[in-house]
């Protein structure tokens, strides 16, 4: 267990933009930042932290909180998980309680998968550089594909021991389970046997972007022609190759900072590269590029260079993957070396400075280098010819963004020698054809639900008690502490006339005092469970302490409350992420009337509460057991109370 001494040195160091940006571009937004949601498909951003709160919410999926929670979302982290990569982030010593048996076998299954990911990967190091067998045969395969002691270690570079079951026998000795070791897929069981996936293979790590071991690449040493050349680890709860980029770890700051990410095939060719000088640089690892994997890099940047080895064949069988980075509306540019060379090799005869001067001089954006390669394979056949246009013409049709589609129809004309009016009018065709598709598609769907379609359905209702006790949240958590003048207006008799009139009259209190005070007065009650227990916590802290922290308070909350209340004080950060002050829409700010708008809540509150009890009272008079003369009479009452406090709000409304 870590100590609370440690937990809070976390809490005050970290930084929540700073911890998030390890994830995800952010950009400048006011006093905040946006950027796009790392937990859903979008290419509109509806992600914002803010640095002043030290929170963060996501509009797309309504999640939120501060920096653990972040990382307890977006990486699946235990909170204690959370904590130490912190504490590791921000060079904070940790200081741990030893945990009881009883602790440890608590330990999920997903938690027991990563502990024994992270021992094979020490496993792996420690074979490699302390026996012998590994100096001669490992450490000497890397150092001949000419990586440095330093990169070694950077990447964790591994070597599994050529022998049946050397690994599995250590980590059982160790204590790891074997139902583990079989899940990661580190360890082969048939009946009775059991053997290591990996023996006689070096090893690559495969990381996620917060840096645990997901899973392995290992490649094998001998001409055994019967063995794969690269094994990856099996799909596990904790790895799914679809979802990883290899080296996204390590190039993560670097694509934020270039505002590009290199994309290239093989491990080697990543750390070949970073070793080199190149940094932002990423591998798919030898799978066919993903969805998933795109938007991943679409998190830190919208430009990829996809780097292609010398290999016609390989250079036609891989464009493919550019049509789905167009259709996730990301730039695509593409180098390819020269023939017999690949990232690996080049970056290893070439230094920094000339391998820099060569992709920038040899990286086209995809039309113009889509166009060469199909161009020369057409040679001065039409028909051929004809088909490349289409084919191009077919990737511009991926790309979201009109502007976008009509430079690159008029880049095509140019290089192809043919008219705009006719690539124009095929797109309009492709496109067509895709809205017609999807429309089929739609409507196919909508049969499955005719039966039970309600065709007087109606607009959601707005629960406006649920609306104004949110409020009261936000109202306590931002300006809780604060001392405010507020006039309240008494309800008099009018000594002239005997009417009932309001005398307005100025007193000072702390805002929680205020709102305390007149939620007793009237007997009102939260409805919204969640609500209640915060008001009450907020209520609680404010009292106790004069020195009251937003960012301390969401700190000790659970991972659902935290959420909630993140929700609610980033509520209105939605009019900066639209650009609504751009549309001339400029919403009031609450700084300026702290006091106006406690008090407009709760009289709104107060006059929401009199319509229900005056909608209970007449469904009571349908009762014909009941008096309605008295019902009538009390009604009556709260009309004429709703209809003062109604002028009061009236008049905090209009100042």
């Amino acid at each position: 267990m870590i100590s609370q001494n440690t937990i809070s040195q976390v809490f005050e160091t970290s930084r929540v933009e700073e911890v998030i940006g390890d994830f995800v571009q952010l950009k400048k937004s006011g006093s905040n930042f946006k950027g796009l949601s790392p937990f859903s498909d979008e290419r509109t951003p509806s992600f914002m932290v803010s640095p002043v709160k030290q929170i963060w919410k996501d509009f797309s999926t309504g999640k939120g909180g501060n920096a653990v929670t972040f990382l307890m979302e977006h990486e699946h982290f235990t909170y204690p998980e959370a904590i130490k990569y912190l504490a590791k982030k921000y060079n904070i010593e940790i200081d741990e309680i030893e945990r009881t048996d009883e602790q440890k076998e608590q330990a999920n299954t997903r938690e027991s998968l990563y502990l024994v990911s992270e021992y094979a990967n020490e496993y792996f190091q420690k074979v490699l550089h302390k026996t012998d067998k590994g100096k001669a045969i490992g450490l000497s395969y890397f150092k001949e594909r000419g990586f440095k002691e330093e990169i070694i270690n950077k990447f964790q570079l591994g070597y599994s021991l050529d022998e049946w079951q050397a690994f599995t026998d250590d980590a059982l000795g160790k204590g790891y389970q074997l139902e583990f070791l079989e899940q990661t897929g580190l360890t082969i069981v048939k009946d009775e046997r059991r053997f290591d996936r990996f023996k006689g293979r070096v090893m690559f790590p495969i990381h996620s972007m917060s840096g645990r071991i997901l899973g392995f690449g290992g490649r094998i040493l001998t001409n055994d022609k019967k063995a794969a050349k690269y094994l990856n680890s099996p799909e596990s709860e904790i790895y799914h190759k679809s979802k990883v980029l290899y080296g996204l770890y390590f190039a993560k700051q670097a694509i934020s900072k270039e505002d590009n990410c290199y994309l290239v095939e093989g491990y080697t060719d990543v750390i070949q590269f970073y070793q080199t000088g190149i940094k932002n640089v990423v591998s798919s690892s030898g799978t066919a590029l993903t969805p998933e994997q795109i938007r991943l890099i679409n998190r830190l940047t919208n430009n990829i260079t996809v780097l292609f080895d010398g290999d016609a064949a390989g250079i036609r069988a891989s464009i493919r993957g550019i049509d789905l980075i167009l259709e996730q509306g990301m730039n695509v540019r593409v180098c390819t070396f020269p023939d017999g060379e690949d990232p690996d090799s080049f970056s290893r005869s070439n230094t920094f400075e000339e391998l820099t001067e060569y992709l920038n001089e040899n990286a086209k954006d995809f039309i113009q280098f889509k166009a060469s390669l199909l161009v020369k394979e057409a040679s001065n056949d039409p028909i051929k010819k004809a088909e490349t246009i289409r084919e191009i013409v077919n990737s511009i049709a991926k790309i979201p963004d009109q502007i976008k589609r009509e430079v690159y129809i008029q880049e095509c004309a140019r290089i192809m020698d043919i008219s705009e009016n006719v690539l124009f009018s095929t797109l309009a065709q492709i496109n067509k054809k895709d809205v017609n598709d999807a429309n089929k598609k739609y409507q196919q769907e909508q049969k499955a639900f005719e039966v039970v379609k309600n065709k007087n359905q109606s607009k959601p209702r707005v629960d406006v008690q649920f609306e104004l006790e949110q409020k009261i949240i936000e109202i306590l958590m931002l300006y809780g502490d604060k001392t405010e003048q507020f006039e309240d207006l008494i309800l008099k008799e009018d000594e002239a006339s005997g009417e009932l009139i309001l005398e307005p009259t100025i007193h000072e209190a702390k805002v929680f005092e205020k709102i305390y005070l007149d939620l007793q007065e009237d007997e009102m009650q939260f409805t919204n469970e969640k609500f209640k227990e915060l008001y009450y916590s907020i209520i609680d802290k404010l009292n106790q302490d004069e020195n009251f922290s937003t960012k301390d308070f969401i700190n000790q909350l659970d991972q659902e409350s935290a959420s909630t209340v993140t929700g609610i004080l980033m509520e209105d950060e939605k009019y900066t992420l639209h650009d609504w002050h751009r549309n001339n829409i400029i919403p009031k700010e609450k700084e300026h009337s702290i006091s106006q708008l406690v008090s407009q809540t709760i009289l709104s509150l107060r006059c929401f509460l009199i319509d229900q009890k005056v909608a209970e009272y007449k469904n009571e008079t349908l009762n014909q057991n009941v008096d309605t003369r008295t019902i009538i009479e009390d009604v009556k009452d709260y009309l004429g109370l709703k209809m003062l406090l109604s002028r009061k709000l009236g008049k905090v409304v209009g100042g």
